[in-house]
């Protein structure tokens, strides 16, 4: 009995902490899947915010400047995130950041190693950064 209610008194505790820090916008919202969702949403973000939700990349390339090795652009790729108007996901989603936001996302029906045949767009500015 004494089991029970503690068991009881936890899960509450558990639940009303995360539900206070979803209401509290702690956690941030899944993207959406489709193509022009993701975009719109994805150019809103930086990569802290992306990797938040989608987490680390599968594979990421950086271009670093020489004489300070600061990043000043990375191309990620993150697998089976988004789907096509049919309901299929795209094999490789590739996202490059160009001083830390996206400036095109591009979708491609391959592991990432042909960027040149996928759908790509363009992400416009973040009109809070302008």
């Amino acid at each position: 009995m004494k089991t029970n209610f503690c068991l009881k008194a936890v899960l509450a505790a558990s639940f009303a902490t995360v539900s206070l820090s979803v209401w509290s916008g702690e956690s941030p919202a899944p993207l959406p899947a489709d193509e022009q969702g993701f975009v719109d949403a994805v150019g809103k973000l930086n990569r802290s915010q992306i990797i938040a939700l989608l987490g680390e990349p599968a594979r990421a390339e950086d271009v670093k400047l020489k004489d300070s090795g600061r990043i000043v652009a990375s191309i990620w790729h993150y697998h089976n995130i988004n789907k096509d108007a049919q309901g299929a996901f795209y094999p490789t989603t590739e996202l490059d950041i160009i001083d830390d936001q996206v400036s095109v996302v591009v979708f491609l029906n391959n592991d990432g190693s042909d960027a040149s045949s996928g759908q790509s767009y363009e992400v416009a500015p973040n009109p809070a950064d302008i």
